[in-house]
């Protein structure tokens, strides 16, 4: 056996898992990544994945991959540059359990990120909220949900992971009210909910009892739902919603696009950047009084 594979499975277990404590969601875009990347080694070294060694991760090897990914799957620059961090980390853990590969590691780790182009943030008008939250069929169960679903994102700005992640107990509707989250990083907040969200929120918990650690948006199945499942809901209504709402048909709205919408109606509410950041990023400590609450958009 070459020394990749038992390499590689330490540093799952070792280094992200137990030194890093790294979160569920890294670790499923670091193991794609290195499957895409013994995926494309093997074809090029005509070898299967379990006969590669350390030594067929070459330096010029990682950059026909890194061409790969943007030449023939069409990834983005950024997307480039997140395969680029994960294949770094290895090799980073590989300089210090073999050595002997001191001189290949260094040029792998010399291998530049790509300068990205900044896009304008992209955002929904009040108008096209509405036209977004109407569009979902109310007289269906599915229509509730995502209506629901969607009435949280765009006032809470939670990121999709976040959304994807809600259970029934991370909702309190009383004093203080507010959601729930452990988000990026393993930050922890409570976001608070305004009335009309609390609104929503409080029929759709009354209309189907569970369990507190049933997922707040399940599927028709009680499971939870992905966020690939989530991005396909949103674009199903987006569809429906741009043939009625015209300036949408030049939007490419995703989840990420109602998390900088609801930055842009506390900006537009009057709140400073820092509340805002406070109110996206970090832990909120005491949940029950939220400062500036009555400048933040119903």
């Amino acid at each position: 056996m070459s020394a990749l594979a038992p390499t590689l499975q330490a540093y799952f277990t070792d280094r992200l898992m137990s030194q890093r404590a790294a979160s569920p969601n890294t670790i499923q875009a670091y193991r794609l990544t290195f499957r895409l990347l013994l995926g494309f080694a093997s074809n090029r070294t005509a070898k299967a994945p379990s006969g590669l060694d350390i030594a067929d991760l070459d330096a010029p090897l990682i950059a026909a991959f890194l061409d790969h990914l943007e030449r023939d799957r069409k990834n983005s620059a950024a997307t480039r540059n997140n395969r680029l961090a994960a294949i770094h980390s290895l090799f980073c853990y590989i300089a210090l359990q073999h050595p002997e590969h001191a001189g290949s590691v260094q040029r792998v780790l010399a291998i530049p990120t790509k300068r990205t182009q900044r896009n304008l943030v992209t955002y929904l008008t009040e108008q096209e909220i509405d036209a977004l939250l109407g569009a979902c069929d109310q007289t269906t169960w599915t229509g509730r949900r995502d209506h629901a679903m969607f009435t949280v994102t765009i006032q809470t700005g939670l990121r999709i992971s976040e959304l994807a992640g809600l259970v029934r107990h991370d909702i309190t509707l009383g004093a203080g009210a507010n959601v729930h989250t452990v988000g990026k990083g393993r930050k922890e907040r409570r976001t608070p909910l305004v009335a009309g969200t609390r609104g929503v929120l409080k029929a759709w918990l009354g209309e189907r009892p569970g369990a507190p650690t049933d997922p707040l948006f399940p599927t028709i199945t009680g499971q939870r739902l992905s966020r690939d499942a989530i991005e396909r809901r949103l674009a199903h209504h987006m569809t429906i919603t741009s043939s009625t709402c015209p300036s949408l048909k030049a939007k490419r709205v995703t989840m990420h696009t109602l998390r900088h919408t609801a930055a842009m109606r506390l900006l537009l509410a009057g709140n400073d950047v820092t509340v805002i950041a406070l109110w996206l990023l970090f832990r909120v400590r005491n949940n029950s009084h939220y400062s500036d609450l009555d400048v933040i958009p119903t």
